[in-house]
């Protein structure tokens, strides 16, 4: 009969000083646990990754960033996961992110772009591997559009 139940977890007596050894503790200390990643830090990662890229000049749907506007105005209401969405598993994630990029730039080198970024700052904070990151431009920004986000409350 083995020693140790499914999952490596000691059973009996014998196993407790099989494990024990000259090391403390029994092993590699980075392999005794669990790591678990939220959603919400990658898409924060992912975020602050996709923003840093060079075209893009926000993140979300019209509508989001309509509502996301009213949330910034608030102390701390910033919110950087606007337009990501990940799925995390134990091991890989994928990501979806909506983004407006300024008038002028090559749409298909910016998506590349956002794209190496993200993999790289996901990959390496995480750990994670990123297995895709699916982009959608919602909205061009003209150089002579009023910005929505900044426009003067119509009310004072």
């Amino acid at each position: 009969m083995s020693d140790t139940a499914q999952g490596g977890r000691p059973q009996g007596e014998g196993a407790a000083r099989k494990t024990l050894g000259s090391e403390r503790g029994g092993g590699d200390p980075a392999t005794r646990g669990r790591t678990t990643i939220a959603d919400g830090v990658v898409e924060k990662i992912a975020g602050m990754a996709a923003r840093d890229v060079l075209g893009v000049h926000a993140m979300g749907s019209g509508l989001s960033r309509t509502f996301g506007a009213v949330r910034d105005r608030v102390p701390g209401g910033r919110s950087v996961t606007r337009g990501v969405k990940a799925e995390v598993g134990e091991v890989q994630t994928a990501l979806d992110l909506e983004i407006v990029v300024e008038y002028g730039v090559a749409i298909g080198e910016v998506a590349r772009a956002v794209r190496e970024n993200v993999i790289a700052a996901v990959e390496r904070m995480t750990g994670l591997e990123v297995v895709e990151v699916n982009i959608a431009v919602s909205d061009v920004k003209l150089p002579d559009e009023e910005e929505e986000e900044e426009a003067e409350p119509r009310l004072q």
